[in-house]
């Protein structure tokens, strides 16, 4: 391209349009679309940027900046991503900066202010640099490290960047690991025998030196040990940590060693990955229903693109998965695995690595940000002999770059989980798949036993193909489903604390033949809130009208949407009675009066606060799994998929929340959510049982779950979303503006109102206030847009964009936030 050369690039912020920078001359080899690059914005802060376009256009309107330094050899982001980015920033109404902080790992964001730091460059001999190069290494020498911003003191503004520019091109300062929050490789100090030492007889001489220094020779007898035989013209490298292990001396003791010129000792970038896991086990025969299911599947991708598998839970939906993967592996495709909960990849992980070894990589939150900058790169290397077959991960998996997909499967497609709430995008990856399949030209397989209703309504109606697996593998039982009516047990002095005696029997009778127990309350803490006896006082949140949740274990109130916390009152904060009691139960209070009603029995809990890294995930479904744990509490978490052979009882404590939640889809999520938990009883050889909680034991939602009736639920509540216009009929958008002055938020609201619906009529419905009208100090407001599915999608949120920036651009108004949500759950 000849003449100046232009870049519109994606920052990693929340700004409505792409900005343009120059390239200069010496950079204009370097760089390429889809690549990183550091650029300046404003007066102080760099951030990395991603390329969008390269062009020779000038805009108007304003000078651009150059690009500062170009981060990256080879494009991170592919033109598939970038196509999908682009997707999502139009479809979910964001911009491309929000997409680029969803998809890219931290590591690859780094966006802050730089720091510099001085190098160890031997090579070059600081005296041949200019003044201003000189002032600069002196300047950073006496601070440690600088930055952009602090170096104005010394040099002029238009310097201080050619300035940086020629220390970096001669190796004198590194960037923090390029720019502050970069990825950082992870390292290892690794010995192998000197290169002086090449036979036997060097070897005998070094024990020779080392006759008044034991622990010495200790390290160097553990070094001989682990790298016996002995091949002198390639000694064999081991880890520094595994000698110093072995025999239990310092690392001093191997520095030692290598000032004798016995031992060399180097570092070197290792992997964290890890490729050592091989298959151990061969792919099971499927049963005929399965192997009817896959053939099916099979024919139903020759004229469909996204194929449904509904199957009852336990019947073998995994084993399904597992030789499509393999199908696709042998034609050398990719998969992509995703799974609504982290929790869920902890037991999954297992069984696929036992058949595809170390060809699955895991990608999810829980994992360092090293680990997921190494996952994304290795998916870009194609060079690399152990590049990743399997991604197997939660819904951010989606951004990863491949480059070979064939596959995605998306288990229990139904969960809400896979809808990112907060912040922008609010993608759902369920939907977006089906997107990103269509760029790859691949295939996507959504599996469940309870379908969203939108699913299974594209399926009936022959968008998606469908397949039924109506059996539980081996032919085995679906669980007894009882229906217990609390206030009768009530009554009847029949129920103790929040427990019938019904259920407490028969988790005493599961326990006593040596089964698990699993308990299902869908609200974590130990109570919903706190109240006066005497005069009605709940404590609130400070910033959130909310009532704080109770957590026994830290004694601390603790609000739920900001994270706000404060100790247990003693006494009333508004009347100073002392009769403060706790309202309600969540999981926390299950599980303490469990061990009162159980001491012999070994509880634990799975919620957000027992889970909240990787290893609690693992360790308690392993727990569990081996059978250490007989009676596991839980939220949602214990609902998703869950595969364990010795649970015979599942309860629901408290339906009710669930039956009576305020939204058109409370029906269609207790059927999931109770016929899912109820789903992990009874697998395989035993029948279970599954008691359900509740004081409406006629609901017609019940009814179904116990009778395993899904069509039956699917028909209703067809005919409700069609007569009161909502999904699958109707595209639902949510608007919320937010305020912190409520006066002028309802005014913003009014303006905001007529606007639209002087543009889409009754479509539009609001403003109202939410159950919760008040988050982080800020008044929030809503409207719900119904759009017909057969108006043009584009148009309408173009048209919905422009009413917003209308009010939103006038100056009384700047200080009003808004978020989308396009199909909220």
């Amino acid at each position: 391209m000849e003449g100046q050369l232009f870049a519109d690039v994606v920052l990693p912020l929340a700004l409505p349009r792409l900005l343009t920078y120059s390239v200069p001359a010496e950079l204009a080899d370097e760089v390429a679309v889809g690549a990183r690059v550091g650029v300046q914005l404003g007066k102080k802060k760099i951030y990395s940027a991603v390329i969008h376009s390269l062009h020779a256009n000038k805009p108007e309107g304003y000078d651009t900046k150059d690009i500062l330094m170009v981060l990256d050899k080879f494009p991170i982001i592919l033109p598939q991503q970038m196509e999908l980015w682009s997707w999502i920033s139009t479809y979910y109404m964001c911009t491309l900066g929000e997409v680029m902080k969803a998809a890219l790992p931290s590591g690859l964001k780094l966006e802050s202010e730089t720091k510099i730091t001085l190098t160890s460059n031997e090579e070059l001999e600081v005296e041949t640099l200019g003044e201003m190069e000189k002032s600069v290494i002196g300047f950073i020498s006496a601070r440690k490290s600088t930055t952009l911003a602090d170096l104005s003191e010394i040099l002029p503004a238009s310097r201080i960047l050619p300035t940086i520019r020629t220390l970096l091109d001669d190796k004198l300062v590194a960037l923090d690991e390029v720019l502050s929050g970069g990825f950082k490789p992870k390292r290892e100090y690794y010995v192998r025998l000197h290169p002086s030492i090449i036979s036997e007889d060097d070897v005998n001489t070094a024990f020779t030196k080392l006759d008044r220094a034991a622990v010495q020779q200790k390290a160097f007898l553990a070094y001989l040990s682990m790298a016996t035989p002995i091949d002198f013209a390639k000694p064999k490298e081991v880890e520094r940590k595994l000698i110093i292990d072995k025999a239990e001396v310092s690392a001093q003791a191997i520095k030692g060693l290598k000032e004798k010129n016995i031992l060399d000792v180097y570092e070197r970038v290792v992997t964290r990955l890890g490729f050592d896991d091989d298959p151990s086990k061969a792919i099971n025969p499927l049963s005929e229903g399965q192997q009817v299911a896959m053939d099916t599947i099979i024919s139903e991708f020759e004229t469909k693109d996204v194929v449904l598998l509904h199957g009852v839970t336990g019947s073998g939906k995994t084993e399904v998965y597992i030789h499509l993967i393999n199908k696709m592996l042998d034609e050398g495709k990719q998969v992509l695995y995703l799974l609504p909960e982290i929790a869920l990849t902890a037991q999954i992980i297992n069984r696929l690595k036992r058949v595809f070894g170390s060809k699955i990589g895991i990608f999810h939150s829980k994992f360092s940000n090293e680990h997921r900058v190494e996952t994304y790169l290795n998916l870009l290397d194609d060079t690399n002999e152990n590049q990743y077959q399997i991604i197997l991960g939660v819904r951010s998996s989606i951004f990863l770059p491949f480059k070979n997909l064939g596959l995605i499967i998306v288990d229990e497609e139904h969960e809400n989980t896979y809808k990112q709430y907060d912040p922008a995008p609010r993608y759902n990856a369920r939907d977006v798949s089906v997107v990103m399949a269509a760029h790859h030209s691949a295939k996507v397989l959504m599996g469940t036993a309870t379908p969203a209703i939108e699913t299974y309504f594209n399926a009936k109606t022959g968008k998606y193909g469908l397949v039924e697996l109506a059996n539980r593998y081996n032919d085995a039982a679906m669980p007894d489903i009882a229906i217990v009516d609390v206030r009768r047990a009530r009554k009847q002095k029949q129920l103790h604390s929040h427990f019938t005696s019904h259920l407490l029997d028969a988790v005493g009778a599961a326990l006593k033949r040596n089964e698990q127990v699993i308990l299902f309350q869908n609200r974590r803490g130990f109570a919903p809130f706190l109240e006066c006896e005497e005069c009605g006082w709940v404590p609130e949140c400070e910033h959130c009208n909310v009532s704080l949740t109770y957590h026994k274990r830290s004694n601390q109130l603790v609000c739920h949407y900001c994270g706000y916390s404060m100790s247990l009152p003693t006494t009333c904060l508004a009347c100073g009675s002392p009769s403060m009691t706790t309202k309600g139960f969540g999981t926390e209070k299950i599980e303490e009066e469990l061990q009162i009603f159980f001491p012999e029995a070994s509880i634990e809990r799975l919620d957000l606060d027992t889970a909240r890294s990787r290893s609690a995930y693992e360790r308690i479904i392993g727990d569990f799994e081996e059978r250490r744990i007989d009676i596991l509490v839980g939220t949602q978490m214990v609902t998703k998929g869950l595969d364990f052979d010795n649970v015979s009882l599942v309860g629901v404590l408290d339906a009710d929340t669930m039956l009576r939640f305020p939204d058109f889809r409370a029906y269609e999520r207790s059927y999931q959510l109770i016929s899912q938990v109820s789903g992990r009883a009874g697998r395989k050889e035993k029948k279970g049982s599954v008691i359900v909680q509740t004081s409406q034991p006629d609901s017609d939602v019940l009814r179904m779950v116990r009778q395993n009736d899904y069509n039956a639920l699917y028909e209703w509540q067809l005919v409700e979303r069609h007569q009161f216009l909502y999904p699958p009929f109707y595209r639902l958008t949510k608007i919320t503006i937010k305020h912190v002055d409520r006066k002028l938020l309802h005014e913003i609201a009014e303006v905001l109102g007529y606007r639209l619906r002087a543009i889409f009529g009754d479509r539009i419905l609001g403003p109202e206030e939410p159950a919760i009208n008040r988050i982080q100090n800020r008044y929030l407001l809503g409207f719900v847009l119904k759009m017909e599915r057969t108006k043009p999608v584009t148009k309408v949120k173009e048209l919905l964009w422009n009413a917003i920036y209308e009010v939103q651009g006038q100056p009384k108004y700047k200080g009003m936030m808004v978020s989308v949500d396009v199909d909220p759950m």
